[in-house]
């Protein structure tokens, strides 16, 4: 067992030792204690340290083909090889514009538009290929929303509750329960179109429009129910963005400033700071899908143009600022789509 004592301390028994590792402890896939013979798992402490990355999987969950329109479509690809996208599952309502939140056992997605705001809170298993369940209802219903993930909770930020009203709303659902969510805090501004990334401790939502186009990167607390606060800037003003996080750092891949651009942003967690321009997308697109994996940003799906639409599945690399691939496809060509990773 492994008993979370304080971000930088636990305490773990082993062979019916206690080890405490104190100040100086850095969890890096393994646990290695100085002067003694202990190299720990990671499974003694995944729990404790929780990644929002996958390891296994990416989806890509719900969107509009535009023709007939708005679908409930699941759809997993692999984080080990590049390739293409399988239909998995389906979503409890058809609908588009919606944000993506992970917990370790499963996908979630809430809100969205078919054809009016839904307030709905569907849950999806990681261990099956199954169809997902509503589980619960955001606070009131809204579509354009960013979705974040902590350990325990699900977060929804920001949206559009009409066509002309946008809203600072930042809603909590816990994992360990299917429940409604509650209102926990507010933006900096009321905005929709936004991209949502997680660290360990905070949630981010950046950019959006609300009107006009921002650069905004707030950020808030998932130890406490409290408001954002305004952390720094994209490198230019856009919405429609795909949200990916490495354990270091928030990205921003593609939106529409405008014009579409294909710009990955990327900004630090350990200091509130300007995003910098770090690499590009295989095409210039809007409300395209982000997924993260340990290794590896995805940006998935989205539109070149109007009403032109991709089924690219790109990749981009968290070690080296670098410019993404086109790593696959999903199984259709759709826009205003959401994340989910394992």
């Amino acid at each position: 067992m492994a008993y979370k004592i304080s971000n930088k301390a636990i305490i773990i028994e082993s062979d019916g030792e206690t080890i405490l590792v104190a100040e100086s402890f850095q969890y890096e896939e393994s646990i290695t204690i100085s002067n003694t013979e202990y190299t720990l798992s990671p499974t003694y402490v995944t729990d404790y340290f929780p990644k929002f990355q996958g390891s296994t999987s990416g989806y890509t969950s719900g969107g509009d083909i535009i023709t007939p329109g708005v679908v409930n479509t699941i759809d997993k690809f692999p984080f080990s090889a590049d390739a293409n996208a399988t239909d998995v599952a389906d979503l409890t309502v058809a609908r588009d514009n919606l944000a993506g939140q992970s917990s370790p056992s499963n996908g979630y997605s809430s809100g969205g538009f078919t054809p009016v705001q839904l307030n709905t809170i569907d849950k999806f298993p990681f261990a099956a290929n199954a169809n997902a369940t509503d589980v619960g209802d955001l606070t009131l219903p809204r579509d354009n929303l960013a979705g974040q993930s902590s350990a325990s909770n699900g977060y929804s930020s920001g949206g559009s509750t009409s066509p002309d009203e946008v809203n600072n709303f930042i809603d909590k659902f816990p994992f360990s329960t299917d429940a409604n969510a509650t209102d926990v805090g507010d933006l900096t501004q009321a905005r929709g179109n936004v991209a949502g990334q997680s660290s360990i401790d905070n949630g981010y939502t950046s950019g959006g429009l609300a009107p006009p186009y921002v650069n905004t990167i707030d950020k808030f607390p998932f130890s406490t129910d409290a408001n954002a606060t305004d952390v720094g800037d994209l490198t230019v003003v856009r919405n429609a963005a795909a949200g990916q996080s490495s354990e270091t750092h928030g990205y921003s891949s593609g939106g529409f400033s405008p014009p579409r651009v294909n710009t990955i942003d990327k900004f630090p967690f350990s200091a509130d700071t300007n995003a910098t321009d770090v690499g590009d997308l295989t095409q210039i697109r809007v409300v395209a899908a982000g997924q993260s994996s340990t290794d590896n940003g995805y940006t998935s799906g989205g539109s070149i143009a109007d009403p032109p639409i991709v089924n690219t599945i790109d990749k981009f690399p968290f070690a080296a600022d670098a410019n993404a691939t086109d790593v696959g496809d999903l199984t259709q060509a759709r826009r205003d789509v959401t994340g989910q990773q394992v």
